[in-house]
């Protein structure tokens, strides 16, 4: 980040440690919810959280993608190319890698002689735990 001529506050790197620090999927409030309260050590704003996370999206650092309106953050340096399932219900993001997949995007780009730098593919549904938990009917309630 130095090297793009971002200063190297204090701030920031108590964030890329905490960002860091566990490979979960996140969005600035559960990231916000993690850091100390304001008149704490190492308090960080929530327009410092904002600056700094697309700070680290535009290093290369971190990459952001939308789900249902919100932003959600990964870990993107030297992580290898993978894809999601995500739960409509509970909000879980399960990551996986698919060699056929792979196949498929190369086979589609040389199709169309174009040269694949990336994707993002998010498969929507619902996990195994929410498909168990049964939604309650009101005649079951009485």
């Amino acid at each position: 980040m130095q090297s793009r001529g971002q200063r190297n506050t204090e701030q920031r790197r108590f964030l890329v440690d905490r960002v860091f620090s566990n490979h979960e999927h996140f969005d600035v409030d559960s990231l916000i919810e993690q850091l100390p309260r304001k008149g704490q050590e190492n308090y960080v704003s929530r327009p410092t959280v904002y600056r700094a996370l697309k700070e680290f999206v535009d290093a290369g650092l971190l990459r952001c993608f939308q789900l249902e309106g919100r932003s959600v953050y990964e870990h993107d340096y030297g992580y290898p190319q993978h894809d999601h399932l995500y739960c409509t219900r509970c909000q879980k993001l399960i990551e996986f890698t698919s060699d056929e997949i792979m196949k498929i995007r190369a086979q589609v780009a040389a199709q169309h002689s174009f040269r694949v730098t990336s994707h993002r593919l998010i498969i929507q549904g619902v996990c195994q735990d929410c498909s168990r938990r049964r939604k309650k009917r009101k005649q079951d309630l009485i």
